[in-house]
């Protein structure tokens, strides 16, 4: 059987697009050729029936989101990242994939990248092994890809770090340096933090590309690293939507979770018109950061134009400095004398918008049981829960009480 395979690999191709070809003819089926992130190398020339999936792939010259969801769902991916045999797929009718015998290309272990193949029948024995040794063919090619787009984002990097810092003294100036680099600013643009709360080591940097890369409902231009946190630009070709942005924000921190195993915060700022502007949207983003850790018990937004009073809550504190609140001294003697928790009770029935069950879910309480403390606290203190002027302000000065406390 080695003849065989020699016989099929053994030339040195022009192109990774004429080895795909060679793959597929020994093959018999159509094969797409992959980057670790499910990014299209190459494809082979197909005949006869071929499924809406690889024809989409092959347009994007990416394999679908809603499709790697569904293979990881079905369990596929993963166990291409555990093995190095081929893996059969049976086919996922909800996505439209049909049958696939697929094996992961790997470099020391590390997996490099795919090939898929549409298998219509059984795979021989004979089949399985040619698919193993058209994986070690494809290795080198892959390598050179992932040597090259490693050396174009590092490039993208410094660039990127110019926006980010305030480096440019104007939108000419960021286009006519651009020029080299080809980045697509002219359009919204907006910057996207999360923050890892550890080291990002080498291992952990590759994890984190391959959720960027798969994560396909916003345009990602140019992403870095600094430190725990992973730092995106974001790009609109059309008038950017606050909502996709929280969506996107939601989605990375739920499969960073899922796949990785991994906790991580996440923020947006302004969206943009200028990329002279991108330094401040960056800045917004670690503000919303912050504020989160602050404020760690209010399920904040994600985005910096959704955060409303926390955008002034510095200046509010400087402002009420060496202010009283008579309603907070009031509770707070009551706490004190009968170790109770009225503050921390008003504070989360005000960071809920008044919603009693959400409030009492999050005070581990029976919504009867919060009813009845609001009472008690109004009968202490006079405090009208209808008027929103004493509402607004009492929740001002519990968030710089929470600020306070945090500082110390």
């Amino acid at each position: 059987m080695s003849n065989v395979v020699n016989q099929y690999f053994a030339n040195e191709y022009e192109s990774i697009e004429m080895l795909a070809d060679r793959i597929s003819d020994a093959l018999h089926c159509p094969i797409t050729i992959e980057d670790a992130n499910h990014q299209i190398i190459a494809y082979s020339r197909h005949e006869g029936e071929i499924d809406p999936v690889r024809i989409a792939t092959i347009m994007r010259r990416r394999v679908p989101e809603h499709v790697i969801n569904s293979l990881w769902k079905s369990g596929a991916i993963p166990k291409l990242f555990e093995t190095e045999e081929p893996v059969i797929i049976p086919a996922i009718d909800q996505v439209e994939l049909g049958e696939r015998v697929a094996i992961s290309v790997r470099k020391q272990g590390k997996v490099i990248g795919f090939i898929w193949a549409q298998s219509k029948a059984h795979f021989s024995n004979e089949q399985m092994f040619i698919l193993k040794e058209a994986a070690k063919a494809v290795k080198s090619q892959l390598l050179q890809h992932e040597k090259r787009k490693r050396a174009a984002e590092e490039s993208h990097q410094e660039f990127f770090w110019k926006l980010l810092t305030g480096h440019f003294n104007g939108r000419n100036e960021v286009e006519q340096v651009n020029k080299s680099y080809g980045m697509p600013l002219s359009a919204e643009l907006l910057a996207v933090v999360f923050d890892f709360q550890q080291t990002i080591d080498r291992t952990l940097e590759r994890q984190i590309d391959y959720l960027v890369e798969t994560l396909q409902q916003l345009s990602c231009i140019a992403r870095t690293y600094d430190g725990n946190q992973l730092i995106l630009l974001i790009r609109f070709p059309d008038k950017g939507k606050t909502n996709a942005v929280q969506h996107y924000i939601q989605d990375f921190i739920a499969k960073a979770s899922e796949r990785l195993q991994i906790q991580t915060a996440g923020a947006a700022g302004s969206i943009v018109k200028n990329p002279i502007d991108v330094q401040t949207s960056y800045q917004e983003a670690l503000y919303v950061l912050r504020m989160k850790e602050l404020f760690s018990t209010i399920q904040m937004p994600h985005c910096y134009e959704k955060i409303g009073v926390f955008k002034s809550i510095d200046d509010f504190r400087t402002v009420r400095q060496g202010k009283r609140n008579p309603i907070i001294e009031k509770l707070q003697a009551y706490d004190q004398m009968h170790r109770a928790n009225m503050i921390e009770t008003i504070y989360t029935f005000l960071a809920h918008d008044g919603n009693m069950n959400e409030a009492a879910g999050v005070l581990h309480v029976h919504p009867n049981t919060l009813a009845y403390r609001l009472k008690r606290m109004t009968e202490i203190t006079g405090f009208d829960l209808k008027d929103m002027n004493e509402k607004t302000l009492l929740y001002i000065d519990l968030l710089i009480r929470q600020m306070d406390d945090s500082f110390l």
